[in-house]
């Protein structure tokens, strides 16, 4: 027989009874006929503060709190949520679950993660600070790192700029015995400030993103970084059509990066949508190139010591020597595809998990950025890439985007209004990483060059 604590009839308190909680949702899933449960408690604080040319635009606080229940009957699953963890609600929400379990279809891929992959033991990430700033120190470093970029010359008006805090703690729980609770919290700052008038205005913009606030950057030195990035765009030029090197700036480089993440997702993979579904154990890059997925990163803004099943984590070598050496799966597309879970899974309280990276990053090169450059007659430097047209189906890339040009080994003049174009599979064949890595995402990737791209300009 179970026994229920004296004060489980009366309303509980998420925030201190997050195990009572869970355990009472898993137990009433038993009684309403599941067959596996799992069960994730999420309570999240935001704050945030905005200005824009030295005075307030918003202060905003917010929390957040609920429950997300998965239930399985046989091979049946059902995923809901609430945010009312009064007994009655928790006995109602799995009462609920079951009956919409019974009427959905069959899966045979979904179940629990296997019991002997859970985690047991992880190390100490640092990910939790739980010093909230006052709204006077947001405010204080708004208005410095806005000021900062306003005083330099040539920077005619601003975006705003805004410093964010936030904290999450997860706890999880399954029905084949996992309980664990984890919590971390983020902090950043931002500023976009605009140079020129008229017509001949450009943007650009400087961020930064920790896990602690005492961590966030001298606002000073982040305000003149994005004047400097802003002014570097005045009086862009456009440049014919044309096939060369194109040198991708970290802040870009790091969306190619994210695309490969995408392409080798398990669920990706398994419903045969990814241009890389065949490519398992195939050298994609050249020799010498890695790419590593660690979610034990200290302070790493994408950093879990267990995955969304309650699967333990571990730093994986992704691609090795250039060749692919895994997908990155959760239990589900790992039975689909005969495999086994990766520790992968990403989990929401409103749905099932699904795969998702932790700290992917393509590992520095041996070459500096300037080496790089240098023997480069005519090429592009890409400081952004817009719209949306990375179609990982098929492999096919091409973005609207912006840069500096290249000329005779050095970056000349900026150009806009241009298309960058290629296959995926040539451009990973191409792609050389500069040695400046530097650990700002949650994604990350060093400066890097590749040759053959097509450019589309006047």
């Amino acid at each position: 027989m179970t026994h229920t604590p004296a004060h489980a009839a009366e309303a509980l308190d998420p925030l201190h009874d997050a195990e009572v909680i869970v355990a009472m949702a898993l137990e009433q899933a038993k009684r309403a006929g599941a067959t596996q449960a799992d069960v994730v408690l999420v309570d999240s604080l935001s704050k945030s503060f905005a200005c824009r040319l030295g005075k307030q635009e918003s202060l905003e606080r917010s929390a957040s709190i609920g429950i997300g229940l998965r239930v399985w009957v046989g091979q049946k699953q059902a995923v809901t949520s609430t945010s009312d963890f009064a007994p009655a609600q928790l006995k109602e929400l799995a009462e609920r679950s079951v009956a919409m379990a019974r009427a959905s279809t069959d899966d045979p891929y979904s179940m629990l993660a296997p019991e002997e992959l859970l985690a047991r033991t992880w190390p100490d990430l640092d990910l939790y600070d739980g010093n909230e700033p006052s709204a006077e120190v947001m405010q204080e470093l708004v208005l410095a790192t806005e000021a900062a970029a306003m005083e330099v010359p040539g920077i005619t008006n601003s975006e705003g700029a805004d410093a964010y805090y936030g904290t999450y703690r997860l706890t999880l729980a399954t029905s084949h015995g996992f309980l664990a609770r984890q919590q971390a919290s983020s902090a950043s700052l931002a500023v976009s400030v605009v140079a020129g008038e008229g017509d001949s205005m450009e943007r650009d913009y400087d961020y930064a993103s920790v896990r602690h606030w005492a961590r966030l950057p001298d606002p000073v030195a982040l305000g003149r970084q994005a004047a400097a990035y802003t002014l570097r765009r005045m009086n862009p030029r456009r440049v014919a059509t044309m096939k060369v090197p194109v040198v991708f700036d970290p802040r870009v480089g790091r969306g190619l990066v994210g695309t490969l993440a995408g392409s080798i997702s398990g669920a990706a993979v398994a419903r045969g949508t990814s241009f890389l579904k065949q490519k398992m154990g195939e050298r994609l890059f050249a020799e010498g190139v890695r790419f590593i997925d660690d979610p034990h990163r200290k302070q790493g803004l994408s950093s879990r010591p267990f995955d969304g099943e309650g699967v333990a984590t571990t730093r994986q070598v992704i691609v090795e020597d250039g060749v692919l050496q895994t997908w990155l799966l959760d239990t589900r597309s790992a039975n689909q595809l005969g495999l086994t879970t990766t520790g992968h899974a990403a989990r929401g309280l409103g749905g099932a998990p699904s795969p998702s990276c932790s700290n992917f990053y393509l590992e520095a090169g041996t070459i500096s950025r300037e080496a790089m450059i240098c023997d480069i007659k005519q090429g592009l430097y890409v400081t952004e890439v817009f719209g949306m047209g990375v179609n990982t189906v098929t492999g096919d890339y091409s973005q609207g985007a912006a840069g500096l040009w290249i000329e005779n080994g050095e970056l000349t003049y900026p150009v806009s209004e241009i298309t960058i174009a290629g296959h995926l599979l040539e451009m990973f064949r191409q792609l050389t990483p500069a040695d400046d890595l530097v650990f700002r995402y949650g994604v990350n990737a060093p400066t890097f060059r590749i040759d053959g791209m097509t450019i589309a300009g006047a």
